[in-house]
C-alpha cells in the first residue's frame, strides 16, 4: 500500500524519531538523481549516533504524514548551529515542504543560545539544491568545504 498524499495545506511539523515512527522515517528517500546530493537516513541517524549530543534530528511530518528528514549540529556551548542534513522524499518534492521545514528549523535554532547564523553546505552541481538554499536566504561564503561542497550561511539576527 502506498502512503496517502498529504493535503497541500497541510500544516509542516518536526517530529522526534521514536519506536513508533523510525521505520516509516527510514523508508524515506530522494530520486535516483539526487542520491549524491544527500545521505540516506539511516546514515544520518547513524552518524548522529556518534556525534554525541550535538546531533539533533527529527523527521519532517505534513499533517500526519512523514514526508522528509532534518538533522542539525545544535552546539550551544560553541555557539554553532549548522544544517547537516535536509531530506524530502521524492514522493513530496515540490510541494514546500522543505521550504517549511526550514521556517520550523530556523525557529527552533533562533531559541538556542547565542545563535546568530546557521551555517549549511551543498553540492553546487546542476540538479543540486544550491538554488533552494538561496531561495531561503542561505548566502555562499565563498568557502568550499572539504568535500567540495559550497558552504553558505543563515543570518538568524
Amino acid at each position: 500500500m502506498s502512503p496517502a498524499v498529504p493535503h497541500a495545506n497541510a500544516p509542516v511539523s518536526l517530529r522526534e524519531i521514536t519506536r513508533e515512527n523510525l521505520r516509516t522515517t527510514l523508508q524515506l528517500e530522494v530520486s535516483p538523481d539526487q542520491r549524491e546530493f544527500v545521505a540516506p537516513v539511516g546514515d544520518s541517524i547513524a552518524e548522529a549516533h556518534y556525534a554525541g549530543d550535538v546531533a539533533w534530528y527529527r523527521a519532517i511530518y505534513a499533517g500526519e504524514e512523514a514526508v522528509g528528514f532534518v538533522m542539525i549540529v545544535d552546539d550551544p556551548a560553541h555557539e554553532h548551529y549548522y544544517l547537516w542534513r535536509l531530506l524530502v522524499d521524492h514522493r513530496h518534492q515540490g510541494r514546500g515542504y522543505g521550504a517549511a521545514a526550514m521556517r520550523e528549523v530556523v525557529d527552533y535554532v533562533r531559541s538556542r543560545p547565542g545563535a546568530r547564523r546557521l551555517g549549511t553546505s551543498y553540492h553546487g552541481e546542476a540538479g543540486g539544491p544550491a538554488g533552494f538554499y538561496e531561495r531561503i536566504g542561505f548566502v555562499p561564503t565563498g568557502e568550499v568545504d572539504d568535500d567540495g561542497e559550497i558552504e553558505a550561511v543563515l543570518e538568524l539576527t
